[in-house]
């Protein structure tokens, strides 16, 4: 098994990465297209399609780029907020896979990405306008509670944005807005995919461990829930 990511642009880190990356958009078109497809004749095939695209991720990262996952903990599969540390695009592709029908909370203009947008929204993505503004907020929340009254996991990444690891920034308002409104526990989620899949094209081996920590119960204020979570989902980093 490998261990800790075998960092540094070497020769063989390059053409492994050059190898993942034609390989897996090569392979993403027609399942991407085909997931469209489906979201035109039922939910299920598009779930079906998601996750078989999201299956074909990890197949490309375990058997190309020498990836190793670790997943530690109880996956939440009803409705919850699933809090996530966010260090890499591994994590948030890596949701349709890990999860059976996750609803994620994701950047609104994702949504204009041609077909991969279409299938996101169809999907029941929920979107979340950086600028705040008050329809925005509206839009988030009509969508959370869409995806709760059908019983799926809320993915949200709390801190807003990809972090480098060692960084730890702020809490986004978004995420103890959720909180208070949907009255559900919190599942903090822990992870350490930025050792090995770092902005760019070069990716390394090694082992991503992805822990699923005790969920928070309902009714914190934000200030205790924001320090929990915040404090949990960075254990690994």
């Amino acid at each position: 098994a490998l261990g800790r990511a075998q960092t540094g642009n070497c020769p063989m880190n390059w053409l492994r990465s050059l190898l993942f990356t034609v390989v897996f958009y090569i392979g993403s078109v027609p399942t991407v297209l085909a997931a469209a497809a489906g979201a035109l004749i039922s939910p299920a095939a598009l779930v079906w399609g998601s996750k078989f695209w999201s299956r074909w991720f990890y197949w490309c990262a375990t058997n190309l780029m020498g990836i190793k996952l670790v997943v530690e903990g109880e996956v939440p599969q009803n409705g919850v907020i699933v809090a996530m540390k966010h260090q890499a695009g591994f994590e948030a592709i890596l949701t349709l896979w890990l999860f059976d029908n996750p609803a994620v909370v994701m950047k609104a203009e994702l949504h204009k990405i041609p077909f991969w947008g279409f299938v996101a929204a169809k999907h029941g993505t929920i979107p979340v306008d950086r600028a705040g503004s008050a329809s925005a907020l509206r839009a988030m929340m009509a969508a959370a509670r869409s995806a709760l009254a059908q019983d799926r996991p809320i993915v949200i990444f709390p801190e807003g944005t990809r972090t480098a690891v060692g960084d730890q920034p702020k809490m986004q308002s978004g995420f103890a807005g959720l909180y208070k409104m949907l009255k559900v526990p919190v599942v903090p989620v822990a992870l350490d995919s930025g050792k090995c899949w770092p902005k760019g094209l070069v990716k390394h081996p090694g082992t991503i461990t992805i822990r699923f920590l005790p969920a928070i119960a309902p009714g914190l204020k934000r200030e205790d829930i924001e320090a929990q979570v915040h404090t949990a989902i960075n254990q690994l980093n």
